[in-house]
Formats: structure tokens, sequence, C-alpha cells
């Protein structure tokens, strides 16, 4: 099996400001912009075998600048619906709640379109992702590259190496960075992570 590259997309305003974005469609700035840029030579190093990529228009820009090419659009990739904490800060949400933590708690209700979701039920799509990986390395020689978002992606990273959801909190994921999800010995585990290239 090759390497499974996770790409945080590039910086938006709701995330420099640390608004909670989950299915709220936000664009990339022009620094989230040149930030997929810096990692077209990292990309562009290794073999791609498969590439599968959020909804959103800020995952996809990012596939596209990043020169990714036939990219499946997976609906599994969104990011933590946040229900009633869409846009909202986690600064906002300590004041009426200062023991808060999105990994244990989830979040509040939100409306019918976005009613939210527990860190369990965003493990389940994880899961789910990481199966569709799974089957995409048995067809096809090289690297498989999942383009989505950094709270989305902690969790898919606990669940590949056998951690609970919640254990997502343990990674720190910076927008327009590159991460690598390999084996050792046959156990799954980090290979890089954080990775942006030399200024």
């Amino acid at each position: 099996m090759g390497d499974l590259f996770l790409v945080r997309h590039g910086e938006t305003e709701w995330s420099r400001s640390g608004r909670h974005t989950g299915l709220t469609d936000v664009p990339l700035t022009e620094h989230g912009r040149d930030e997929a840029r810096s990692l077209v030579p990292l990309i562009r190093s290794h073999r791609i075998g498969a590439a599968f990529v959020s909804p959103s228009q800020r995952a996809r820009e990012t596939a596209e600048l990043i020169g990714l090419h036939a990219v499946r659009v997976d609906p599994d990739l969104h990011e933590w619906d946040y229900g009633g904490y869409e846009g909202v800060t986690t600064v906002e949400i300590h004041r009426s709640r200062p023991d808060w933590f999105l990994f244990t708690d989830g979040v509040e209700a939100g409306p019918a379109d976005h009613p939210g979701e527990t860190p369990d039920r965003v493990g389940e799509r994880a899961d789910r992702v990481l199966a569709k990986v799974e089957a995409a390395f048995a067809n096809t020689e090289g690297c498989v590259v999942l383009v989505a978002h950094g709270h989305f992606l902690r969790v898919l990273t606990a669940r590949h190496l056998g951690l609970p959801p919640g254990s997502g909190a343990l990674f720190q994921l910076a927008t327009g960075t590159l991460c690598r999800l390999g084996t050792e010995h046959g156990r799954p585990v980090i290979a890089a992570w954080n990775v942006r290239p030399p200024a």
C-alpha cells in the first residue's frame, strides 16, 4: 500500500479569524491561494494514483492550484458539521461554555440543513473515506491524496491510526499544509505532518 497524503485547504477569511467553518462555502483568500501553490513541488515529486476532494470550493480550488487532475469529489470529505456553532469562534463559545471542547463535546444543534455532528459521527465518515482509500490503493499504483479540512482530517488521522475520533485533538493542522500517512513494519504511522516548502 502506498502513502496517503492529506492536504488541508488554504486560508480563508473564516479560518484566519478562527470561525468554525463547516458547511458554509467560504472561498480562499489570496494568501490561501499562495499557500496552495507553494505545495506544488511537494505534490509533483510523487506519483499520484488517485485523488479525492471535499465538495467545498475552498478544497476544490486548493486541489486545482496544487495541480491535481481527475479528482473525485467525495461528500464524505466535507468538514465537521458545526451545527449551531457554525461561524462562531471558540472564544465566543467559551463565554457560555468555558469547558467546551469540540473533540469531546461535539456541537450545539443547528437548523435542519446542518444539524451538527458528534465526534463519533465524524469518525464514521472518516472510516468510509479510509475504506475508499483502501479500494483506490487496490486498483492503482502510487499515492492517494485527500484535499479537505482541518478538523475532519484530524479525525481521519486518528481513525487511520486505530484511535477513537476524539484523539484527532492530538494533531494540530495548519492551513495550506501537507501530511503523509504511511506504514512501518505493517503498522500505520504518521510519516510527515504540517509540511510546507522551505521559505
